[in-house]
């Protein structure tokens, strides 16, 4: 089996996990957990210097950051998910570097409030600047989404599930998107899809 994942499906493995199961593509997948300290053991840390997850090795190919792979598996793989041209391309990377910039810093501390011990939670005034600082791009998404069904048109494709894999994250956190009814939209469709829901597993 030439492609395997490495990381735990409760980490940002999860998106690269998403995107293997909407491809369709055999991989085995390696659960490592951080926690355990998984990802500073030297072999994985050979892969992975960083020794963070996810990472992928494809044959003789090494990547790691959930949304590149995701953006590589893509493009090798074609068919709808894929940019059809240049132009979508760019807005493929566009949004995802958007997601990784203006929402994942925002998203992880709400996560991490919600889910963490009150010895481990961030500190309040930490969270309060996360949930305003969601309200300019959550804007932004809602914007975009109001002229069409999803960021490149009316297919599903990988830049909305490398979007969608950062907003998700919301869901955990309680967050409130009824100001924004398209992007709630938008997430319920992404998150209802066939591949995601058998990943998740039941609620």
């Amino acid at each position: 089996m030439a492609l395997t994942i490495y990381g735990s499906p409760m980490s940002r493995t999860f998106r690269v996990l998403w995107m293997a199961k909407e491809l369709g593509l055999q991989y085995e997948h390696v659960p490592l957990d951080p926690r355990a300290g998984d990802t500073r053991k030297p072999d994985y840390l050979k892969i992975n210097p960083n020794g963070h997850v996810p990472s992928i090795r494809d044959g003789d190919l090494v990547l790691w950051e959930s949304l590149a792979i995701n953006l590589y598996l893509a493009k090798k793989h074609g068919g709808a998910l894929a940019p059809a041209n240049l132009a979508e391309d760019g807005k493929a990377l566009m949004w995802s570097m958007w997601a990784l910039t203006e929402l994942e810093d925002s998203v992880v501390t709400l996560v991490r409030n919600a889910l963490l011990p009150a010895d481990h939670k961030p500190d309040p005034a930490r969270v309060e600047r996360a949930k305003e600082g969601l309200n300019a791009p959550l804007g932004v998404l809602d914007a975009a989404l109001a002229r069409d069904q999803y960021l490149l048109g009316n297919r599903f494709s990988v830049t909305d599930l490398n979007v969608a894999g950062v907003v998700a994250g919301l869901g955990f956190a309680n967050f409130d998107l009824a100001p924004w009814p398209k992007v709630a939209a938008w997430l319920k469709a992404c998150t209802g899809r066939k591949a995601f829901v058998e990943l998740r597993g039941p609620r």
